[in-house]
């Protein structure tokens, strides 16, 4: 209903344009494409689609196309009669019909199989469908939102993903943009969240962060977007919050540590069936070198600095105390070796 348009907080222009579009394309009852990387906030925007429509006073039903097989996903979204297979002892409706008049969310549709999608495609061409195992043609009214992280026309061309059910869905797509591209909200989200993990945990008031804290909020990637950020400032708060003054240390990475198990990678024993005791050495590996001592000592230490940064998520001034180096003197060494 309408009081309950979720929140979304960000004015970066760029994010703005995004709401901008969202609002908009919510009047226009078509189905449409929500894509973002993970942790933007695509289940919000899914939602404002519908809270912002004519449908915003029926059902806004969700599912998640990742989390269910072939058949559970079948069963799930279209229902099943009683006997269509084991354990079905009694008839039950699926999600199209729970959302009839209202709003369908297909999160991460692409996980959906081809058989699937074939029969998401007949309910958005002609609103109609059978129950698993049923002979009885169904009847529904029902906007269909699919939310996704990966490139669907590219899945399309590869035979991956239904072109056609591509073309239905895209009558238009809301991009959400990373945090990376926003970097005007980060500072102010953080600070949204201090205040709120501050409340729960029932103290005076949020402190701030110093200025090194907020450089290395800044200088972040953020691969997790908006939901790694909450983490990060909620991880940080919480451990700082018997502290006096402002927040100066920021977790980025909660496994950082001297006693972290090294890396297993594809291929290696651990993932071909040898024995499980073996483990890839996080060590430096010093590549083959043909150029003698020299080139060598030079190969080593850009390995050193390449494992640094993606160590410390490609923080330079985190990976800059890993290896004991100053920010400046770091940042030479990064020009140096030609390390962008």
């Amino acid at each position: 209903m309408a009081d309950q348009l979720p929140v979304i907080l960000g004015e970066d222009p760029v994010f703005l344009d995004a709401v901008e579009r969202c609002s908009r394309l919510a009047a226009i009852d078509r189905p449409c494409l929500v894509v973002g990387e993970r942790g933007t906030g695509k289940e919000l925007f899914s939602a404002r689609l519908h809270y912002l429509s004519p449908r915003w006073n029926s059902a806004l039903v969700k599912v998640n196309c990742a989390a269910l097989s072939e058949t559970l996903l079948e069963s799930e979204l279209f229902g099943h009669e009683a006997g269509a297979f084991t354990g079905a002892q009694k008839q039950r409706a699926g999600r199209f019909e729970l959302a009839h008049g209202g709003t369908l969310v297909l999160d991460e549709i692409a996980n959906a199989s081809a058989a699937v999608q074939e029969k998401i495609l007949r309910v958005i061409e002609y609103g109609e469908f059978e129950r698993v195992g049923g002979t009885q043609t169904i009847l529904v009214d029902v906007r269909v939102v699919g939310a996704t992280n990966v490139d669907l026309p590219s899945l399309a061309r590869s035979g991956e993903f239904r072109a056609d059910l591509l073309d239905r869905l895209a009558f238009d797509v809301v991009t959400i943009p990373p945090m990376r591209a926003r970097p005007a909200d980060i500072l102010p989200m953080a600070e949204v969240f201090a205040r709120d993990i501050c409340h729960d945990l029932e103290l005076d008031g949020f402190p701030g962060f110093t200025k090194t804290a907020r450089q290395i909020l800044l200088n972040h990637g953020w691969p997790g977007n908006v939901r790694e950020l909450r983490n990060v400032v909620e991880r940080s708060l919480f451990y700082g919050a018997g502290q006096s003054g402002p927040i100066g240390e920021v977790i980025i990475d909660p496994f950082a540590s001297q006693w972290r198990p090294a890396a297993t990678l594809v291929g290696s024993p651990q993932t071909t069936g040898q024995s499980r005791s073996q483990s890839v050495s996080s060590a430096p590996v010093m590549p083959a070198q043909t150029g003698g001592f020299n080139d060598a000592v030079a190969g080593f230490e850009a390995q050193l600095i390449i494992d640094a940064l993606k160590e410390s998520r490609y923080v330079q001034k985190q990976a800059a105390a890993r290896l004991d180096l100053g920010y400046h003197q770091f940042r030479r060494l990064l020009k140096k070796h030609h390390i962008t």
